[in-house]
């Protein structure tokens, strides 16, 4: 499983609850990037929580330790093809992970995800976690 990784949100979230799967992934992974879309999801996901400044501390922590990849005009660009060409298929999927996935494919990454929609994006490489 050796490898460069973008992880979508729902990995975050296990690897927050310490799930096994997910923890041994990371450990054969040679690096791993975090999408800026991912970390406005897991913020919104902290401020819905009954443990807000925990939530968010944690979030802060996690950021700090890892290599967050933002958008920019290239993202924007492929995000935007993607987009048609999904709405072409009749497939579209949240806008989110449209973003997510240009990231992914803008820094020639693999995306570690538990979603399966992802497989409707043409040459995006989707590893299940």
């Amino acid at each position: 499983m050796n490898g460069k990784y973008l992880l979508d949100t729902n990995v975050v979230i296990a690897l927050f609850a310490n799930d096994s799967a997910v923890n041994n992934n990371l450990a054969k992974a040679d690096e791993v990037f975090i999408p800026s879309i991912a970390i406005g999801e897991l913020c919104f996901g902290a401020r819905k929580s009954s443990r807000v400044e925990e939530n968010l501390e944690r979030i802060d922590e996690f950021v700090a330790n890892n290599v967050v990849l933002a958008c920019d005009a290239e993202t924007a660009r492929r995000c935007g093809e993607i987009k048609n060409v999904l709405r072409v298929k009749g497939h579209p999927i949240p806008e989110n992970d449209i973003w997510i996935a240009a990231i992914a494919l803008q820094h020639d990454l693999a995306l570690a995800t538990r979603d399966t929609h992802f497989g409707e994006i043409e040459n995006l490489r989707v590893i299940a976690w």
